[in-house]
């Protein structure tokens, strides 16, 4: 078996002789579904290279959620070589492969495939003439939890998670209890004992970086109870989407192999921080940074323009960088949740931020609103076309906060754009202002619709059901 466990193929051709060299017996073909999440379908290696690597695989779309109708569910996944690694969490020699949807009979790519959204958001920006190449960088964190228990029923439901980081385990009896318990919002971030899970984040990014993921660094986050960050380096647009449902899956099967379950839910824990995906982003055209330049923090007009779209589209975008209920209880102020939508250069409590940096190769703004519970394709397309917006219509972003909008007086906080405070709001701001993502046929009306259609069963879903804080409030009416 050769040493690399992953290649950056040109072709099927390609990925059929690496796969042969490291003995692969299966090849396992991975697409993203409308809620971000990976699924999968399993050939053997005689079939795949016979037939699947080179002409796709076709599969069933009606029970995939948010997809086809079961009359008309024929689809086709059709891999991008690019991807090709050894699954590291198969006994037997797995090829993996990510591929994009398409429909069997016309050959066109399916307008609801997340990741072909991010394509054609990729090819809008080329076709626009404005720039070539999309850069992001998502910082996606995570709470790794030894324990988690829910139950929903008709008349009851609870949830519980645990963790022995949990500062509410500091008197439980654990034979012995060595104490080291981080306190809540002190996670950031003190040296083992402490912090449990140096060991766990050590092994998390050997295998990424095995994997062909390029780590920056890791470390705990704010929250007690093992809140984690991994970052990874930058890459253009979907193979950036590609990366993260990569580092989602490591996380996870790590967190199992260690008997552990990992999370990137936005807020599982009452009075302590959430977990939030801050987004970093740039544009680039004949290998120039077009966001660098000699404005506000070294920016450049049109990186300004791009931060104007952001602002005027950000309750918008919320519906889909925020798509959960779970995402509005981490928007609220003072838990570090960029929840008013200014900019400033290292205000961390705006909600973009330019960070500090000599290089203009490495000029480039963060979008802090979004968390990793969205579909990472549609988040960061959304993103764009907000921002390719902004820059065609000039939108300017006005002055810049560099205060603490946390401490702004109501009168002077009144004047600045926030987030909606939940997911309803979230909805409702999408159906008002969605014109900018159908440009370039990169999002749909009908996928629009969709996703619209799922956020308001969920907020239905959470509206409808008695929840116990209304027991403890409201029991003795």
């Amino acid at each position: 078996m050769p040493d690399n466990k992953f290649i950056k193929a040109k072709d099927a051709k390609e990925v059929i002789s690496f796969a042969k060299d490291a003995g692969v017996k299966f090849v396992d073909f991975k697409f993203c579904d409308l809620l971000g999440t990976w699924q999968h379908v399993t050939t053997t290696a005689a079939e795949a290279y016979e037939r699947c690597i080179p002409e796709g695989i076709p599969f069933d779309g009606s029970s995939i959620r948010g997809w086809k109708a079961i009359n008309n569910s024929d689809m086709l996944a059709i891999i991008d070589p690019a991807t090709a690694m050894i699954d590291p969490f198969n006994d037997e020699t797995t090829l993996s492969l990510v591929t994009s949807i398409y429909d069997p009979i016309t050959k066109e790519p399916y307008n609801r495939d997340p990741r072909g959204v991010s394509e054609r958001a990729e090819a809008y920006l080329k076709s626009s003439g404005i720039g070539e190449i999309s850069y992001f960088a998502p910082e996606a964190e995570f709470f790794v939890f030894d324990d988690v228990r829910y139950d929903l029923k008709s008349n009851g439901c609870f949830y519980n998670v645990d963790s022995g980081e949990g500062i509410w385990n500091s008197g439980t009896e654990e034979f012995p209890n060595l104490g080291y318990k981080l306190r809540h919002k002190e996670g950031y971030f003190p040296v083992p004992p402490a912090d449990t899970q140096q060991n766990l984040r050590n092994e998390m990014c050997l295998l990424m970086e095995n994997c062909g993921l390029k780590i920056e660094r890791h470390h705990h986050e704010v929250a007690t109870a093992g809140q984690n960050e991994i970052n990874f380096v930058f890459s253009t647009l979907t193979h950036t989407g590609d990366n993260l449902q990569l580092y989602k899956y490591i996380i996870r099967n790590i967190a199992k192999k260690h008997g552990k379950t990992a999370t990137f839910m936005p807020k599982p824990l009452f009075g302590d921080n959430g977990s939030g995906m801050h987004c970093h982003q740039s544009i680039w055209k004949g290998g120039t940074n077009l966001f660098a330049g000699n404005g506000y923090a070294g920016l450049s007009e049109t990186a300004l323009f791009y931060i104007g779209g952001i602002i005027k589209h950000a309750r918008a975008l919320t519906a889909i960088t925020n798509p959960t209920t779970n995402s509005f209880k981490r928007l609220v102020p003072g838990y570090e949740a960029p929840v008013n939508f200014a900019y400033s250069a290292r205000n961390r409590s705006a909600a973009i931020r330019i960070p500090v940096t000599d290089s203009p190769k490495s000029k480039r703004i963060e979008f802090r609103t979004p968390d990793a519970s969205s579909c990472i394709y549609l988040a960061m397309a959304a993103q764009l076309m907000a921002g390719l917006d902004g820059i065609i219509n000039r939108i300017h972003p006005g002055d810049p906060l560099d205060k603490n909008l946390y401490e702004l007086p109501a009168e002077e906080l009144a004047a600045v754009p926030s987030a909606p405070d939940s997911l309803k709001g979230a909805v409702e701001a999408l159906q008002a202002d969605h014109e900018f993502l159908l440009r370039g046929d990169v999002f749909s009306q009908d996928l629009i619709d969709t996703l619209l259609e799922m956020r308001i069963k969920d907020y239905d879903a959470l509206r409808l059901r008695p929840h116990p804080i209304e027991f403890h409030m409201y029991y003795d009416v």
